[in-house]
């Protein structure tokens, strides 16, 4: 086991370095609002969240990540451009006994510019890249946002995009509904037999023969759950070559720059990528000007999908073995979620100083 006081030592090398990069320090508090992380995370967090109740300030969580309070503290006072760096304790439940750590120091880094949101993705990807020379790492990236876009560019329903939009995150889930949804994959029986009672009945009759209502769910809510599932059913599936650029999306993994070539071929047939595409190449760009050599650079179109829910565009990782000992990401979206009406595009990442110190003991 690394000793601990070589972490402290790492994260505090890693630390300096964020600084000396031009990241401003700052804190945020270890107990925090639960209602405002799961709303943005999703309630798959609460699994892997230490959660208490607090007689005033309701329910609470210790801190899972910092993301969220910085971007709150910036949208409160921050001035633009900004960058931060921080350095303290996360907190995470384990699914099973194993070596990882329920607490453990994290340390990041985030930059607020709306300038150049390309450029930042490079900066801070450059910035990992640099602290963490000479270790045994592979680097990943990706980009949620292309398939965001193809997702909402695809001719099917409103309900239906929302339903794969919710899902990105959780890729067997995603993939199930895209089975469906293009035709590939028959009904799951248990839909197909509550359709066929609902055939016979109007969802209230059901509902009053089912016998009292348990759950949070009232009756109108039931029934307009079971009308949208009978609209559903008469949607038409999404097209063979919608479904089979989306399959293809799903599946990219290639050196960067050929994945470029690739997605340029995909944008013929579905436009809705086009604009995600061209940011993509100009973050390429932006990263070769900082040395990174984009023709054998790692790039995976569903990188990032089991990451927090918050990222929607470059995503990457720094990996070894199992292990993803730094990892990052765009999160605009979530500037404007948390800024009550105004928002700036930002990109982030932290790294996990145990790992690097056991990577620097095994070197």
């Amino acid at each position: 086991m690394t000793p601990k006081a070589a972490i402290r030592a790492e994260a505090e090398r890693l630390f300096a370095a964020f600084q000396a990069a031009g990241a401003v320090p700052v804190d945020a508090d270890i107990l925090l609002p639960a209602e405002t992380l799961l709303d943005l995370y999703g309630e798959d967090i609460r699994a892997r969240a230490y959660v208490t109740t607090d007689p005033l300030r309701g329910e609470m969580m210790l801190r899972p990540d910092f993301t969220v309070p910085v971007v709150q503290a910036h949208m409160s006072h921050g001035a633009e451009p900004a960058r931060y760096c921080y350095l303290g304790e996360v907190f995470r439940k384990q699914d099973h006994l194993n070596n990882r750590a329920s607490e453990y120091l994290q340390v990041g880094f985030e930059v607020f510019d709306r300038e150049a949101p390309e450029a930042a993705d490079a900066e801070v990807f450059a910035l990992f890249r640099d602290a963490l020379a000479g270790l045994p790492l592979r680097a990943v990236t990706g980009d949620i946002g292309i398939l965001m876009a193809a997702v909402r560019g695809i001719e099917t329903t409103d309900r239906r995009k929302a339903a794969l939009l919710r899902h990105i995150w959780r890729p067997q889930r995603f993939r199930a509904l895209l089975d469906r949804y293009s035709g590939r994959a028959p009904m799951p029986e248990a839909r197909a037999a509550l359709l066929d009672r609902l055939a016979t009945g109007t969802p209230e009759a059901l509902i009053a023969a089912a016998g009292p209502l348990i759950g949070l769910r009232d009756a109108e809510e039931i029934g307009a759950r079971a009308q949208a599932l009978l609209e559903d059913a008469k949607v038409a599936p999404i097209s063979a070559l919608e479904a089979a650029m989306l399959y293809d999306l799903l599946q990219l993994q290639a050196p960067a720059q050929a994945a470029l070539s690739h997605l340029r071929g995909i944008s013929a047939h579905l436009p809705a990528i086009g604009a995600a595409v061209d940011r993509f190449a100009t973050r390429l760009e932006a990263l070769a000007a900082r040395g990174v050599e984009v023709r054998s650079l790692a790039f995976e179109a569903s990188h990032g999908r089991t990451a927090m829910e918050y990222y929607d565009g470059f995503v990457f990782s720094f990996v070894a073995g199992e292990d993803i000992v730094a990892s990052g990401g765009r999160y605009d979206a979530l500037t404007a979620v948390l800024g009550q009406g105004r928002s700036i595009p930002a990109v982030g990442a932290i790294v996990r100083p145990h790992l690097v110190a056991a990577l620097r003991e095994a070197v």
